[in-house]
């Protein structure tokens, strides 16, 4: 029977154990979207993960969609990066970065260069974005063109190899949770007659081509993809997921690991693991009233075969040293939720390990 503390190996990067630290957005960067010192000293606390996947971070400036998130897409963010980067490694940690654009979610008042959201269609999200004069709505975004997707693809793979010189022992494609590649995916925001609209095989090909672009800039074996299906986050309807996944997982090239955040589908996850023959990690969706996601979910999803290690999201943030934790049969420390999302180091650097 598979350990959550067995080691594996997916493509170039050596986890010790199966447990993976989800990625999560924290909202703690500097405005112009370097890392911090406490960026640096957040993620090496928690550097006794198998892997660390960061915090979503935007591949080009219009791919930003909130407040003091990091990038990687300017020589200032690669050096600030590269401090986390070496202080993940020499605490024995291995780290990869997820590239994230978020389309059409954000709002011009969020960023000094005041831009527009983007998307594949101009369908604005429902809902409303919080920005520092209050709650607005999300505005119509610009629908890309032709050469401006073409621009998106390259912004990846520029991006990657930015990822690589900050010392980032791979990276993670983002085409989930509602943001630009999930957009495209999604029959509700993608509404496009040419080549990336219509079909399933049409709304796959911004996601694989993106893929395929960030493997080709910095190797198969460092490149990984995390997928949500049937996730309605910021305002997504697939319409099709089970012929939508079933179309694009094939379609994806080699990679280190795929993920597959689970929203309570878990056929689908099933799914996904017949069609992928690859690494894949599964971030198991809470069970019941257990929030955040247990271990026992996360040794289950092993017990099944489901996936080659798991990750876990809240039970990282709140605990630092959770393997140790887990070895030891707990106590677990409970997440503050009003903490999640910007502020400073109180419910993000303060979390105590076992003993303190």
């Amino acid at each position: 029977m598979t350990s959550l503390f067995d080691s594996v190996t997916f493509g170039k990067i050596a986890l010790g154990n199966r447990l993976v630290m989800a990625p999560m957005t924290r909202n703690r960067a500097k405005s112009c979207g370097g890392a911090t010192e406490s960026m640096a000293e957040y993620y090496a606390q928690r550097a006794s993960a198998g892997l660390i996947i960061t915090e979503g971070t935007q591949p080009s400036q219009v791919g930003q969609g909130f407040l003091n998130t990091p990038g990687l897409h300017h020589p200032e963010q690669v050096r600030t990066w590269r401090t986390v980067t070496d202080a993940v490694h020499a605490a024995g940690g291995r780290i990869v970065v997820q590239l994230m654009h978020s389309g059409r979610i954000g709002h011009p008042s969020l960023y000094d260069s005041a831009h527009q959201p983007v998307a594949p269609s101009a369908i604005p999200a429902g809902g409303q974005c919080f920005t520092p004069s209050g709650p607005q709505e999300y505005p119509v975004p610009h629908e890309l063109t032709a050469d401006e997707i073409a621009a998106t693809v390259r912004d990846f793979a520029d991006a990657a190899r930015n990822a690589v010189e900050a010392g980032f022992d791979g990276v993670q494609v983002h085409a989930g949770n509602g943001f630009l590649l999930h957009q495209f995916l999604a029959a509700n925001t993608n509404h496009r007659t040419d080549g990336y609209g219509g079909s399933v095989a049409n709304r796959v090909r911004l996601t694989v081509e993106v893929t395929e672009a960030v493997a080709a800039a910095i190797g198969n074996e460092r490149t990984s993809v995390r997928l949500s299906p049937a996730n309605t986050y910021n305002d997504i309807a697939e319409g099709d997921t089970e012929a939508l996944y079933a179309a694009l997982v094939p379609a994806l090239p080699e990679l280190a690991f795929l993920e597959v955040c689970e929203i309570v589908a878990r056929p689908v996850t099933r799914l996904v693991r017949e069609l992928w023959a690859g690494n894949l990690v599964v971030n198991p969706h809470a069970t019941g009233d257990s929030f955040p996601a247990s271990v026992d979910a996360a040794q289950q999803v092993l017990d099944e075969g489901l996936a080659d290690a798991v990750s876990l999201g809240a039970l990282f943030l709140a605990n630092p040293d959770l393997p140790a934790r887990i070895k030891a049969g707990g106590p677990f420390t409970q997440p503050d939720e009003s903490t999640y999302y910007g502020g400073d180091h109180r419910g993000y650097t303060d979390y105590p390990a076992l003993g303190q």
